[in-house]
Formats: C-alpha cells, sequence, structure tokens
C-alpha cells in the first residue's frame, strides 16, 4: 500500500520529487495523468506514488479539476499523506493556481492548517525571513522576472500566494525552525493561519520543518522539502531497466541553463535547430526532414534537437506569434511528435533527455507512457527513468526542467545510465 502520495503541477517537478524520494530510500512511480484511468495494481510496491499533472500554467478550473481527481487517485492507492509539489521559484501570477489548488486539497482532506516550503537549497533556492532567493539573488532580481509566462516581480511567498486565495498566508522565521522540531510543531499549531511560509536555507532545516509536520495529512512545496524526509531503510521494488537504444537530446526549454547546455553540446554532438518560421508554415514537412536528419547520423552518437540558444530565438518567437499560432506550443509539438517516431524499432532511439517542463509533458503523452520507475540522480532535481510506450517500446527518461542540471549534462548524463 503506497505510503505517501504527491501531485505535481508539471512533469519535470514530478521526476524531480521523486528524484528526492529516491535518495531518501522511497521506492517510487511517477504516473502521468493520462494513467489515471487505470490502477496498476504493481502500484501497492511502491512507497510513493507521484501523479505528473500539467497544470502550473493552466486555467484556474482545470487545475483544481485535475488535481483533485490525482487526490482521488491516489486515495484509491491507499494515501494517507499528500504532497503537493509545485516550483522551487513559486511559478505563478496573481491569478495562478498554486492557491486555488491548495484550498481545494485542504478542503477535499479537511486540512486547517498546511505549510508552504519552496526552498531547495541543492538548487539554491531558499527562503530566509519570508524571502525567495535564487542562487543567492532576489527571485525578483532573477532570470525568473523575464519568465514568458509566469514573470515573478515579487520575492516574498505570502505576498505571490495571497492574491490566489481568500484564506490567510502566515509566516515562521528560522528561529523555531532552528530551535528543533518540536518547537516547530508549538509555533505551527499556534497559528491560525490557512498557510504558513517556513523559512529553510540549508537541508538540516528541512529536515526540522520535515519531521515537525510528519503528521501532517498535507505538506506543500518544492522537492527540497522530500529531502528532509526520514530515510527508508529498505527497498522492495526492482532496479530500474536500462535500454541500449540510441540517445537523443529534445531541448524546448529557453531557460539560461538550458542554453548553457545547449552552447556546451555544440561543441561536439551533431543537432539540428528547429526553424521556427518553417515549422509554422509546413509542420509535417520539417517533422520528415528532421527523422531525415537523425537517420543520418552515427547510430553510437548522442543526438541534439533544440529550438533556442540564445535571447534572439525569444524575440523571433515573439515577432511570429500572430494570427493565434503558438511558436512555443507548435515546437512542443514537433519533439513530441520527433520522440514519438524516434522510438519506433526502425529508428532505434530509445535513451532520451529532455529539456523544458512543457515540452517534457508534450514528450510523455506522444510516447504513451502510464507510468515511469525512477532510477539514478543525474544532478539535483534530475533523474533518469523507465517506462514503456503504447507500442510497447522500452525506454529511458530524463525530464529535466528548464533552470536544472549542470552545463555539461547533455554530454555526461549517460554516464550515470550505464547499460
Amino acid at each position: 500500500m503506497s505510503q505517501l502520495g504527491a501531485i505535481a503541477d508539471d512533469f519535470t517537478g514530478a521526476t524531480d520529487l521523486a528524484t528526492n524520494l529516491a535518495k531518501r530510500g522511497f521506492d517510487v512511480i511517477v504516473v502521468p495523468e493520462e494513467g489515471l484511468g487505470s490502477v496498476d495494481n504493481d502500484f501497492s510496491r511502491y512507497e510513493a506514488v507521484v501523479v505528473a499533472l500539467k497544470t502550473r500554467t493552466a486555467p484556474v478550473a482545470a487545475a483544481v479539476s485535475d488535481s483533485l481527481r490525482a487526490l482521488e487517485f491516489l486515495q484509491s492507492l491507499g494515501c494517507r499523506r499528500f504532497y503537493f509539489k509545485y516550483c522551487s521559484t513559486f511559478d505563478s501570477t496573481d491569478e495562478g493556481n498554486i492557491g486555488p489548488v491548495l484550498d481545494a486539497l485542504s478542503s477535499r482532506l479537511g486540512v486547517h492548517r498546511t505549510v508552504v516550503v519552496p526552498s531547495f537549497p541543492d538548487n539554491g533556492r531558499t527562503v530566509v525571513d519570508g524571502v525567495l532567493y535564487v542562487g543567492g539573488d532576489l527571485l525578483e532580481h532573477s532570470s525568473m522576472r523575464t519568465h514568458p509566462l509566469t514573470p515573478m516581480t515579487r520575492s516574498r511567498v505570502s505576498e505571490i500566494l495571497q492574491p490566489q486565495t481568500p484564506n490567510p498566508v502566515a509566516e515562521i522565521d528560522s528561529a523555531p525552525v532552528d530551535a528543533g522540531d518540536a518547537q516547530l510543531k508549538i509555533a505551527l499549531d499556534s497559528q491560525t493561519a490557512r498557510y504558513v511560509v517556513v523559512d529553510a536555507a540549508s537541508n538540516a532545516q528541512l529536515g526540522v520543518i520535515a519531521r515537525a509536520t510528519s503528521d501532517d495529512i498535507l505538506v506543500s512545496g518544492g522537492s527540497g522539502l522530500a529531502l528532509g524526509l526520514e530515510p527508508r531503510a529498505t527497498t522492495t521494488a526492482p532496479p530500474m531497466t536500462v535500454t541500449g537504444g540510441r540517445r537523443l537530446v529534445l531541448s524546448g526549454s529557453a531557460s539560461t541553463a538550458t542554453r548553457g547546455q545547449v552552447a556546451h553540446a555544440l561543441t561536439g554532438m551533431p543537432a539540428l535547430k528547429i526553424d521556427v518560421q518553417r515549422l509554422l508554415d509546413d509542420p509535417e514537412k520539417l517533422l520528415l526532414e528532421s527523422m531525415d536528419f537523425l537517420a543520418a547520423q552515427d547510430p553510437d552518437a548522442v543526438v541534439l534537437v533544440y529550438a533556442v540558444d540564445s535571447l534572439d530565438d525569444l524575440i523571433l518567437s515573439r515577432e511570429l506569434a500572430t494570427g493565434g499560432i503558438d511558436p512555443a506550443e507548435r515546437v512542443e509539438w514537433l519533439l513530441a511528435r520527433i520522440a514519438a517516431e524516434a522510438t519506433n524499432p526502425a529508428h532505434g532511439f530509445s535513451r532520451i533527455i529532455v529539456a523544458g517542463g512543457e515540452t517534457s509533458g508534450a514528450v510523455v503523452r506522444s510516447l504513451g507512457l502510464n507510468s515511469l520507475v525512477i532510477g539514478k540522480e543525474i544532478a539535483p532535481g534530475v533523474c533518469w527513468a523507465f517506462g514503456t510506450t503504447r507500442t510497447g517500446v522500452a525506454v529511458n527518461l530524463a525530464l529535466k526542467s528548464g533552470n536544472f542540471g549542470t552545463e555539461d549534462m547533455f554530454t555526461t548524463a549517460w554516464n550515470r545510465l550505464g547499460g
């Protein structure tokens, strides 16, 4: 029976959380939203089940409905404790979904107080005196300020969350956290606010928060809070399967970190850059040409297909966004179709890195994956996973948030996969 049920608001966030749960010894599996229709009996062997949604920037009503459906699925598995996972940079606007989803989940579960802990120190996300920092910079001064969908222009977490919910939002600074889990629990229990933002700038502080909330039915935060959970001593699930097929990197992210990873890969990796204008004019023709490019490469090479390597590409995409056509959505479509075609046995690709949350979701849906078994960590918040496509092809995937991973990840991640 599953002990912990988690709901993540995008696909890379789900594998991010699953990676940290696995580091604490949990047998964990990720279930895409398309896999919620039927309960896999094998899920009973896992200590944590993470549902991967695509709700971060969805309309509020859809985000709430999908999250409640995920909750019902997890309850049907026997889960009694729940974790709502959102981005460690708290990606959302005043009309965003974190507050409404928290309201819906806490109301359905009868929960009157939930912690809000976006911190992930291993990736430079910390909360000090209620303010969120990214790599030492205020959130509003980080690259997230210019995010095309969720520009972050404030840094105090309560000020971002409060416009999204009618319920009060309070803060607890580091003093009760540093005093230990017993004192923090007293401080939390004395709160009358529905949501409490708790400071955390280290994994040790995350451990205190996790212990202080060990009896809470619902917690919320980035994936960092999972690093504070008590480690499991034994595992029961088999190790992740490693395939032996060709290797592919699909990058739809425009983040600073991913652009650096693309630049590093271009120094020695065969690569195809997506021509956005041609993609808008004739997407099917560009798909065929992309597959011809993949087929022509050395079977032992890692091949890169990417959309962005400079800020000029973002300017161009905005200029081309006319007539109701979103270039970013077309890029997601193309990369997802390439993934589906590339995993056809005729092409032989079965090991794929996907960069970008929206792109990862599109790829997972295109492949028809109903679950992902978590394997080895590549970098904080990024891991290898295994799944089987709707056509029965075994694949290894690494779904990478745009902001995560080292500069050389596209070339070195394969060493962690093995096989």
